[in-house]
């Protein structure tokens, strides 16, 4: 199994196309937005308020982690992922456009929207929150590369069975926006 590289200018490179995409996706007209293509499937607006709750979860935990690492001279380098959060990650990352897993959400992940309660002041709320949180892992990603980023875990969202030093981490959460982004593609056809 082959090792996998994580690096920071990949991280910003990836982190910066996610969000010019979601810019694009924001300017679509309402009812594409809160259109689900079944009873059962997400709306767009309900996968990027998916996405604001999951990240939100990481918010405090990154902090608290980038507050407790020495800092560094070395710079950004590659960092190799460990193999069971390589696992996790590989779990979560599209390949080929495709999500390899259809997984059900964990109930506190869950979006509780009404397309009632949706108009455009609403909708661009929600965008607005994607774009501040994620410019925190924007930030986040830039503060980490003159840490020893190997002195401290954080646990994933999901519990102690996973614990990611940062690059995981942001990797993990880099890999979960992606395939929410073939998700949206696939709602959006």
């Amino acid at each position: 199994m082959a090792s996998l590289q994580i690096t920071s200018e990949n991280q910003i490179q990836r982190l910066n196309g996610i969000l010019n995409h979601i810019k694009k996706v924001q300017e679509l007209d309402v009812s594409r937005l809160i259109a689900a293509p079944n009873s059962k499937s997400w709306n767009v607006v309900e996968v990027i308020a998916h996405l604001n709750i999951s990240y939100t979860l990481y918010v405090e935990k990154i902090d608290i982690a980038l507050d407790k690492l020495p800092t560094t001279d070395s710079g950004s380098k590659e960092f190799k992922a460990r193999p069971w959060q390589k696992f996790v990650i590989e779990g979560q990352r599209p390949k080929d456009g495709v999500r390899k897993w259809k997984m059900k959400t964990l109930k506190r992940f869950e979006p509780l929207l009404s397309n009632e309660d949706l108009n455009r002041e609403k909708i661009d709320s929600i965008f607005t929150e994607f774009f501040k949180l994620h410019d925190h892992l924007k930030q986040s990603i830039l503060k980490s590369r003159n840490k020893d980023v190997t002195k401290t875990k954080i646990t994933s969202a999901i519990g102690p069975l996973v614990r990611f030093y940062l690059p995981e981490a942001f990797e993990f959460l880099l890999s979960h926006i992606e395939r929410h982004m073939v998700q949206m593609d696939e709602i959006l056809g």
